[in-house]
């Protein structure tokens, strides 16, 4: 495939007026990836539907064996090189795969685990003669991985890890001891991504097979939803490992950790999205379906307007994970063949912040329009019997692993602030430009969505800079307003994306343009009122007396040119065309 030419840097998007050509959309697509969705979408309605209650089950011999068919097919050696067996495709095609997977419960689960964060070390940080021992396998499902870093006292901590790694007195083999939690796939893996710390001091990756002597797998963990993927710890008891599968370098095992973490939550972005599109479908169904008074309750006003805010919450988020799927192309493409472990690094760590924008927003969006789904169902969605109940489950854990959504707010505001540090950009100069801007109602542009955005740019970039000037370095200390902040840079990824594609649909003409306007439109409504608690929230802590007066009582003012007359007619039109369509459609 071509490389995706979009130069964007790493939260680029918070201080710069970003161009619609510079933003990679799901219009964009190309036929190749056309045709691996409609590859990935058989898979799961021919293979993984019909064994939906023999895979909750946890008959885990059956996912394997259709792990094992999915290798068949390209769908775990997309984001292998072709060399080593696999596709080779692009970060675009990785996401396609993972929506597509995102309807298929806990087998998706499974899936994901392997081509991700269980296959990608190998892909990016082996060896060669790692990569020609391991790939092909991992690409054809003959080897189906797991990664091992959680563990009973290194949770979020991942780098405090207690596991050990000591060269034995022939220099030959590691000893690893210790024990890893909640494994994905550790039951039926092959191959286990093991992080440990060698000599007790220097945190290291390695790769561990399941008949090396000295390791072993616990009893399988009971859990609320997910059934369908295994998850047991991973036992090491003087376990020995070669020299040879050391992965990276000794004391560098954090570089592969975190930065594969970056890839494994945006995948996740994905894998929710494509949830979050499933559940809207049940719920679309239910209530064509479903009468009281006489009515389908799809004609109800109350059942339109949820349907509509699902609908503009989808479409948001369906635009920044294609979005962050392109700049995150752009900067890891050539790197599969790239012998500079840093550089690759490097370009891994770039769109950090994205990332976890991505599985944070992407696992919320799930989260509320499951549970919206499930009301629309009344009753009917308690019952085992109806979809949905299991769709709610299995939601719930998307916003625990790769990282907490409270970590991962964290990490966004904190990403940002390195970056003003190391001075990649004049963080005071944009910092007044916006105070400037506030006070003098600088934000008109040629349509009120792009003042929308502008708007709550500078919002956020007061708020920062009121945040360091209160606590300075301190303000990683400060997680009440990192959390708030990351709201902000959420609230403004989510609808600039939505916008910039909208736009582009405007310029090429296309026939969903209505469609995705009325989305928009929602989608900022929506988000000028998140915007405008989360910066009340902010500005009562940071400002004093007067200041603080006059700025809470100007702000809502200024975002309440972002509420539309005519918003309930324009939500029953868009919940019109869902309903129509039987499914989320854009």
């Amino acid at each position: 495939m071509q490389p995706v030419q979009h130069n964007i840097r790493g939260g680029e998007f918070l201080i710069s007026e970003i161009s619609e050509d510079a933003v990679f959309t799901p219009e964009d697509r190309t036929d190749e990836h056309k045709m691996m969705a409609s590859t990935a979408r058989q898979f799961i309605t021919r293979e993984i539907h019909p064994n939906r209650e023999r895979i909750e089950g946890g008959d885990y011999d059956f996912v394997a064996e259709k792990m094992r068919h999915a290798g068949n097919l390209g769908l775990l050696g997309h984001s292998i090189p072709e060399n080593y067996g696999g596709l080779g495709l692009d970060k675009i095609s990785k996401g396609i795969v993972g929506e597509a997977l995102g309807n298929a419960s806990g087998y998706s689960v499974a899936h994901s685990n392997h081509t991700c964060i269980a296959t990608l070390p190998i892909t990016y940080f082996g060896t060669k003669q790692q990569k020609e021992k391991y790939l092909p396998k991992l690409a054809s499902g003959e080897y189906i991985g797991a990664y091992c870093l959680t563990e009973p006292e290194a949770g979020s901590d991942a780098l405090s890890a207690r596991t050990t790694a000591v060269l034995n007195e022939a220099g030959t083999h590691y000893l690893l001891n210790g024990t890893k939690i909640y494994i994905t796939n550790a039951a039926f893996s092959d191959t286990f991504i093991v992080y440990a710390k060698v000599d007790r001091e220097h945190f290291s990756a390695f790769i561990v097979e399941k008949n090396f002597p000295g390791l072993s797998i616990g009893p399988e963990e009971k859990k609320m939803g997910i059934k369908g993927s295994s998850t047991c710890s991973v036992v090491m008891e003087d376990c020995e490992v070669p020299v040879g599968n050391l992965l990276g370098d000794v004391g560098k095992g954090h570089l592969i950790a975190l930065n594969v973490l970056n890839l494994g939550r945006f995948n996740l972005g994905f894998a929710t999205m494509g949830a979050a599109k499933y559940s809207f479908q049940l719920a679309i169904t239910h209530v064509k379906e479903r009468k009281q008074f006489k009515r389908s309750i799809a004609e109800f006003p109350a059942t339109k307007e949820k349907l509509a805010s699902m609908a503009a919450q989808i479409y948001g988020a369906e635009s920044l994970l294609y979005r962050t799927a392109g700049h995150i192309e752009a900067s890891l493409h050539g790197h599969y063949d790239s012998e500079d472990r840093l550089s690759t690094a490097k370009a891994m760590n770039e769109h950090k912040l994205e990332a976890a924008i991505c599985k944070v927003a992407g696992s919320e969006t799930l989260d509320e329009v499951v549970d919206e789904a499930l009301q629309l169902h009344g009753g009917a969605g308690f019952i085992k019997e109806y979809p949905i109940e299991q769709a709610y489950r299995d939601s719930r854990i998307n916003r625990i692993f790769e990282g907490t959504n409270e970590i991962n707010r964290l990490l966004i505001p904190g990403a940002f602030l390195q970056k003003a540090a190391k001075e990649e950009f004049d963080a005071a100069s944009l910092m007044e430009k916006a105070e400037y801007s506030l006070k003098n109602g600088g934000y008109k542009r040629s349509e009120k969505r792009q003042e929308a955005v502008a708007l709550f740019k500078d919002l956020y970039l007061v708020c920062a800079g009121a945040a360091y000037r209160t606590y300075g370095k301190a303000i990683q200390e400060e997680q009440e307003i990192l959390m708030k902040l990351a709201d902000l840079a959420i609230e403004i990824y989510r609808v600039e994306s939505a916008v910039l594609r909208t736009r582009k649909a405007e310029h090429a003409k296309d026939s969903s343009l209505p469609l995705k306007e009325m989305m928009s439109y929602t989608l900022i409504e929506q988000s000028a009122l998140n915007v405008q608690r989360s910066i009340t929230q902010l500005l009562s802590e940071l400002l004093q007396g007067e200041e603080r007066v006059q700025t809470l009582r100007h702000i809502p003012v200024l975002l309440s040119e972002y509420q539309w007359e005519g918003s309930m007619e324009r939500n029953r039109q868009l919940a019109d065309r869902m309903i129509a369509a039987g499914q989320y459609v854009s």
